[in-house]
């Protein structure tokens, strides 16, 4: 089966309206969204064959997170920071090696 995009990554940005529960919009999931959209767009690797980033709603793993997903291995991960993401992207993404220690 071929897919349309080589890697397809959805980041959590659920916002709960109570705090009942953890959100990952709480832990500055859509900068950081943001920010892997334009780090792939930058290193030209956004596109059709290529990467897609996406915003998700609730990924249902929020206590866990913050949470994204890649497809189509069904990798998931949590992140802190931009520096989490620039290793996601260029081991995983353009090298092809998981980030164990982000994996949850």
């Amino acid at each position: 089966m071929k897919h349309f995009y080589q890697h397809h990554v959805f980041f959590c940005l659920n916002q709960r309206a109570n705090d009942t529960r953890a959100s990952c919009a709480n832990c500055d999931a859509q900068r950081m969204q943001e920010y892997a959209k334009k780090r792939v767009r930058d290193l030209g690797l956004s596109g059709p064959a290529q990467i897609r980033i996406n915003k998700a709603g609730c990924l249902d793993r929020c206590e866990q997170g913050p949470v994204m997903v890649v497809y189509p291995q069904g990798i998931w991960y949590t992140y802190v920071d931009e520096a989490d993401i620039d290793e996601i992207i260029d081991s995983h993404l353009v090298g092809g090696k998981i980030v164990e220690r982000l994996l949850i």
